[in-house]
């Protein structure tokens, strides 16, 4: 801490982590590393199989494999630093260190959101327009929608950040979490938060329950035009392509909400720190399974890959 004439300004953190279980630190590292290295593995092998196969040049798996590059990006934002901790006496991050967290974190985080509207969207035309599918997701489009995903999802998170560094910090310094997330500085602040903790309501309403509308009215239609398929094969080929996507969604909404639209106390912060490994970690690694596992085209694309690469 820097002492002024009359307070002391909050120059770096600790971050409590998992302390209070601190018998359980290489049973956690160990289980946080995995899922950390699984992670990249899952998400990389996904993204170089669609690239290297011209049959998953589709805008589907285009937005695919924007989704994996994210969740790497999301993980690798705040594990890291989480394992490199288990085996530091203070778990200490600076000022600048914790607002660049949390801006990275923040961004990915809503940038996800609006992919997984835009792959709702792009799951709309496939169904409900297949013989304009390809006209409507032209190439141009696709990249404009992941392109404007970045902007507005890394935008949110500029806004926050600016209001963020508006705040002082003066003490305490300890932050019961295992990484910099915006409830747990909110309560640290000791000037008024209540301006920014409107901003943050606005945009998780924004990010979150309008996303989430557009990806509800987006299969509100997709249901009504699989109702309408006479054969129960194609009712059930155009299901398997949106499921994985609706459980991707619930996860990731599920949780997030959660976390951003509940006030925040310090009573609660255990519970969210549970919930946070969950949505920062976890799905992350299941989002290429849950993909991958009942997705005929990506089976197909392995068995290509396997003869290539053992011919």
């Amino acid at each position: 801490m820097a002492r002024g004439k009359n307070s002391t300004v909050v120059t770096r953190f600790i971050l409590l982590g998992f302390s209070d279980y601190s018998e359980l630190n290489i049973i956690f590292f160990v289980i946080f590393l995995v899922i950390y290295l699984m992670t990249l593995a899952w998400n990389l092998s996904l993204i170089s199989l669609i690239k290297v196969d011209s049959h998953l040049h589709t805008p589907m798996y285009f937005f695919l494999s924007n989704l994996s590059f994210l969740d790497i990006c999301y993980v690798s934002s705040t594990a890291p630093k989480m394992l490199s901790d288990f085996f530091k006496e203070k778990k200490t991050i600076s000022f600048g260190g914790c607002a660049a967290q949390y801006f990275i974190f923040s961004g990915m985080g809503l940038t996800e959101c609006c992919l997984l509207a835009a792959m709702a969207y792009d799951r709309y035309a496939a169904i409900c327009n297949p013989l304009l599918y390809t006209a409507i997701m032209s190439p141009a489009l696709c990249m404009w929608m992941v392109a404007g995903s970045y902007m507005s999802g890394f935008s949110g998170s500029l806004i926050q950040l600016c209001s963020l560094l508006q705040l002082n910090f003066c003490g305490p310094d300890v932050i019961d979490h295992f990484f910099c997330d915006l409830p747990q500085l909110l309560v640290l602040s000791c000037s008024g938060t209540l301006a920014l903790q409107i901003l943050k309501f606005v945009l998780a309403v924004v990010f979150g329950v309008l996303t989430v509308l557009i990806i509800v009215v987006s299969y509100g239609h997709i249901v009504e035009a699989i109702l309408k398929i006479s054969s129960a094969q194609g009712r059930s080929k155009a299901f398997n392509t949106c499921a994985s996507h609706l459980m991707a969604v619930t996860l990731f909404y599920g949780s997030g909400l959660f976390i951003y639209l509940h006030p925040s106390s310090n009573d609660s912060f255990s519970h969210d720190k549970v919930v946070s490994i969950f949505y920062t970690m976890v799905i992350p690694m299941l989002n290429p399974l849950i993909y991958s596992l009942r997705n005929r085209e990506i089976k197909e694309a392995l068995k290509r890959w396997e003869k290539r690469a053992f011919a």
